[in-house]
């Protein structure tokens, strides 16, 4: 009992600090559409890496990547790896432009960036947009899910207590301050994951007798945990890791990491978040795998009567003294919180500022705007499945199917007609489903890959027929 009174304070002591946090911000705020949306464009590069981190990494991370690693072993290693260089790649080459192109285009959403006031464009927003609710809303919910699954096994709570009280302490400072309180509080989440994810990855290696012995004791268990190469590929390594570097270039096709790259405030200032933003991903993420492969050696009843995706608060519990399994597990709530407001505030804007834009300039209808996306977002949840992993990478791999090739156009202002580019996103959508649910080859190659590429092809196809009705045009007037 006493156990569980310092662990109660622990959390509930975090969860105070971060609606504190969330509050403070507010006193920066200015009552505007534009600054509740992108924080006037004026976010430093640190508070821009550490909110796109954490934003980024969410439920996914404490959860799902441990339970993978957990499942598959030290090959999992490699999403890690991929998804890195896919997401590096996309920062590098194209958030400065999309920065820079936002703010000459006055595009304060990802809807309104696609479609950037050209013919038709209206038809984008509007296509865009229910693209982004659809995907985002169910993204969210699952981070409702992941941290009530946290919750339920330190108190015992039942799944939706967790999920209404996520969903409460979102709304508290998504209210107080916007996107602002948003990018704030995942600054302060994302340092908490760090420093609960390599506290727990120390003492669990220590549990265990060392690198050297934990090595060992997961040969014994399985050779293909300690095994680099993942088994039954059918098409081969290569295809397989190519398919993870295109999942991390997907973050082109995530609204809720796009705002923060709108909202940082230089465009120069875009590479240096993004150094920031890499490494300290990659601490949480390899710490992940350590403690999944832990979690496997010291907890191997979850392979057969557990789950595998609460390795990490189990390990938690079992290893480390009251007061730090708060922390973790504030780590993990935080992980979740920092994922979720972004993905609520951006389906808010989706619908104010581009499905019923006569709301655009009105703040309370905005606020009002949250708050309704919000409670969508928690009925999906307690209605939902309870597989984390699954549902974020699915969700990632249809926004990023759906939007990535047409704001890749859109940075490098190539031109694009509204009907060719309603058909990339339904064509993106259309060949992601059909690779995960239809044919089932996302575990051989991840359906980013087809998905975008699908997208892509419609706009050569189209590029291509424009091209020779233009020569033919041009033959016939010389005639």
């Amino acid at each position: 009992m006493a156990n569980q009174l310092f662990v109660a304070a622990t959390f509930i002591g975090f969860l105070a600090l971060i609606v504190c946090v969330g509050i403070y911000s507010s006193t920066r705020k200015q009552n505007t559409t534009a600054d509740y949306i992108l924080a006037s464009r004026a976010v430093s590069p640190w508070l821009t890496a550490l909110s796109a981190m954490s934003t980024g990494q969410s439920g996914l991370l404490f959860l799902g990547q441990v339970g993978f690693a957990y499942k598959i072993g030290i090959s999992s290693i490699w999403l890690v790896i991929g998804w890195a260089i896919g997401d590096y790649l996309a920062w590098l080459f194209f958030f400065k432009r999309l920065r820079q192109i936002s703010e000459e285009t006055s595009s304060d959403t990802v809807s309104a960036f696609l479609a950037q006031n050209h013919s038709g464009a209206r038809w984008i927003s509007i296509v865009s947009a229910v693209v982004i609710i659809a995907f985002l809303g169910s993204y969210a919910a699952s981070q409702l899910v992941a941290g009530s699954k946290a919750l339920h096994v330190v108190f015992g709570w039942d799944y939706s207590l967790g999920i209404v009280l996520g969903a409460i302490i979102v709304i508290i400072y998504c209210f107080s301050g916007g996107v602002r309180a948003e990018i704030w509080t995942d600054a302060a989440q994302g340092i908490v994951m760090i420093g609960s994810l390599l506290l727990l990855l120390t003492v669990a290696i220590a549990k265990c007798g060392g690198v050297g012995e934990l090595w060992t004791k997961l040969s014994s268990i399985d050779s293909q945990l300690v095994n680099l190469n993942p088994k039954n590929l059918p098409l081969g390594f290569v295809p397989f890791f190519i398919g993870w570097i295109v999942a991390g270039f997907g973050v082109v096709g995530q609204p809720h990491i796009l705002v923060r790259a709108m909202a940082i405030d230089s465009p120069n200032n875009i590479n240096r978040a993004l150094n920031i933003k890499t490494i300290c991903a990659l601490i949480n993420s390899f710490s992940a795998i350590g403690i999944g492969l832990t979690a496997r050696v010291l907890l191997p009843g979850l392979m057969t009567g557990g789950d595998p995706e609460l390795a990490l608060p189990y390990l938690a519990q079992d290893l480390l003294p009251a007061v730090f399994v708060g922390l973790m597990l504030s780590g993990v709530f935080a992980a979740t919180m920092s994922t979720a407001d972004s993905q609520i505030l951006c389906c808010s804007a989706a619908i104010t500022q581009d499905i019923f834009p006569q709301f655009a300039n009105s703040y309370k209808l905005v606020k009002l705007g949250t708050l309704t996306v919000a409670m969508i977002v928690l009925s999906i949840a307690l209605g939902g499945d309870d597989n984390v992993f699954l549902f974020v990478t699915f969700s990632w791999s249809a926004l990023a199917s759906a939007l990535g090739p047409l704001l890749i156009l859109r940075v490098w202002q190539l031109p694009i007609s509204t009907p060719v580019a309603i058909l990339m996103i339904v064509t993106g959508i259309a060949a992601a489903l059909s690779w995960n649910l239809v044919f089932k080859l996302s575990p051989i190659v991840y359906e980013v890959l087809p998905g975008m590429v699908a997208g892509i092809l419609v706009y050569l196809i189209a590029r291509i027929f424009t091209k020779n009705r233009q020569m033919t045009n041009d033959i016939n007037s010389y005639k």
